[in-house]
């Protein structure tokens, strides 16, 4: 045989060996069993290669749908968008996860999960809009009490902590806003709920002088709110105490101001006969 023929005889048989190689692999991809494809799902997942462990996990819970199998690999599915700080994608895996398996038996880790990808989320500057924040709280509260066993609940209670703290720093800044204008009635509403919300909050010292500013301007008493100041933050009084004067001073101002119009008022208009 001449040894052009034998080099093309060769190459054919190459390309013949390649192509049996390959096939093999794609048609037994197709006979894995749901362990199998979900164990090379996760081997994917090991080495970086995203795509094709969403690939695997995928084809788990599509063809294998009553394997037990189908449920680890939607809670992986989420767990790599998590992984890969995908939050939106990760939420709505973990939310679609609890809508279909309310009953899971680590219920307590997805649940932590969802709060973290609402916290996430949400925006660190408490002036900006919190409505993840809120999200991620309501996610998280009652935690404890409902998995007093789960390894979870210091990270939900740090976090959950931090959460509510950023709230409570919101209806703060409102109050200050409100402050500003000095509209009394508003202050007090905003002060009295965040007093009652998030009684852990660092701001309740600031909370609570604005409260009894407040009660000032409405020419209310404010030592209930400024003997609460003392018990928790007594270094504070004293400067709450100068800012409840100005402004029950201001306010008295502004009463004799109004009144001394109204009888001017009163004085030039015409007597009718």
């Amino acid at each position: 045989m001449s040894c052009p023929r034998l080099l093309s005889r060769l190459a054919l048989l190459l390309v013949l060996a390649i192509a049996l190689g390959t096939a093999p692999a794609h048609a037994a991809g197709s006979r894995l069993t749901a362990q199998q494809t979900y164990e090379l799902g996760e081997r994917f997942a090991k080495r970086g290669v995203t795509n094709k462990a969403l690939e695997q996990f995928n084809r788990v819970r599509t063809y294998f749908r009553d394997d037990p199998y189908a449920l680890k690999a939607e809670l992986a599915i989420a767990e790599l968008h998590y992984k890969k700080s995908e939050w939106d994608m990760a939420r709505l895996a973990y939310e679609d996860f609890l809508r279909a398996h309310p009953r899971y038996v680590d219920l307590d880790i997805v649940i932590w999960r969802l709060g973290m990808t609402l916290y996430q989320k949400s925006p660190t500057v408490a002036a900006k809009d919190q409505t993840w924040t809120r999200q991620a709280v309501n996610t998280w509260t009652g935690f404890s009490s409902r998995f007093p066993s789960s390894e979870h609940i210091a990270d939900v209670d740090k976090f959950l902590g931090k959460a509510q703290n950023r709230l409570g720093r919101k209806e703060i800044l409102i109050a200050r806003f409100y402050d500003r204008r000095e509209a009394g009635p508003a202050v007090e509403g905003r002060t009295t709920g965040f007093l009652a919300q998030y009684p852990s909050s660092p701001d309740r010292s600031e909370g609570l002088t604005l409260l009894a500013v407040a009660y000032a301007r409405e020419q209310k008493d404010p030592t209930p709110a400024i003997e609460l100041l003392r018990v928790q933050a007594p270094q504070k009084v004293g400067a709450a105490q100068h800012a409840v004067k100005v402004a029950a001073a201001r306010r008295a101002r502004q009463l004799a101001h109004e009144q001394k119009k109204a009888e001017r008022q009163v004085k030039v208009q015409p007597v009718v006969p």
